[in-house]
């Protein structure tokens, strides 16, 4: 009786104390391809030139817990540079990790966390992005997830020299004032951003490495930071309208930047025909 005790009780044993869920986390992503949950939390608040904690969890979407033994990198990236990291590949076997990283400025910073295996088995790289405001104020769970889905303007920042530039403040306030306050907005901001990061940073670098790129890479957003603007004057009230609204923007973007270029291109084809 003792020992049928004893293997009834060893489960309870071997299970965590305190297993960590969903909610002990202040913001919570799908990983790139849905796999799993990732959760981040920054302790204490991040501010510059201190230490912080960031507290990652990996999640079993439905079950809401912790996934055990992963295969892991992480960054920390800043206007595009690389404040710290990527750590080399790394495993841990309880799911979770705590990561001492020193901020150095205040604002904007991006959590790069990449997933590469998962009990012991290699799968497909997957890639999620958090957004943490470093020396704010901090913001609830939801309001810090929704910026989070609306990532930073890699692209735009390095473009105009700094995210405090007024373009990439317009850009950010027309994301999380207009577009994110809709579930028709986040779905697409979160649709968005799996493509967006998959190649900004990228064109962010080139773009520091080349000012002819740097500035047609100017010229070529002015039209799209042009029309981006009309969702700031008209009122986004339902999902309706956002939808309208934001169909509409889109079309005129394809417009400016596909349709009258190749129309452009076949009168001139014409002419030198002639």
């Amino acid at each position: 009786m003792k020992y049928l005790l004893g293997l009834m009780l060893l489960p309870l044993l071997l299970t965590p104390a305190f297993a960590e869920s969903a909610e002990d986390y202040d913001q919570v992503l799908p990983s790139e391809n849905g796999t799993l949950d990732i959760g981040l939390s920054v302790v204490p608040e991040a501010e510059a030139n201190a230490v912080s904690k960031l507290h990652i969890g990996w999640i079993k979407p439905g079950f809401n817990k912790i996934q055990e033994h992963i295969d892991y990198k992480i960054t920390v990236i800043k206007d595009g540079q690389n404040i710290f990291g990527p750590i080399p590949l790394t495993h841990t076997s309880i799911g979770t990790v705590k990561i001492p990283v020193e901020f150095t400025s205040n604002g904007e910073h991006q959590v790069k966390v990449e997933m590469e295996g998962i009990l012991f088995q290699p799968i497909p790289l997957e890639t999620t992005y958090f957004t943490i405001e470093v020396g704010g104020e901090q913001t609830s769970q939801s309001t810090q997830q929704n910026n989070n889905e609306g990532g930073g303007c890699l692209i735009a920042t390095a473009a105009f020299g700094s995210e405090m530039s007024s373009q990439v403040q317009q850009l950010r306030e027309i994301r999380d004032n207009v577009v994110m306050q809709t579930s028709s907005g986040k779905i697409f901001m979160s649709g968005f951003n799996q493509v967006y990061y998959s190649f900004s940073p990228y064109v962010a670098d080139y773009e520091r490495e080349n000012p002819v790129f740097k500035e047609a890479v100017k010229v070529t957003l002015t039209p799209m930071l042009t029309s981006f603007s009309l969702l700031a004057h008209v009122p986004v009230d339902t999902e309706h309208e956002m939808l309208g609204y934001g169909i509409g923007v889109i079309l005129l973007n394809v417009g400016m930047y596909f349709v009258a270029p190749a129309m452009l291109f076949t009168v001139i084809k014409k002419k030198l025909r002639k």
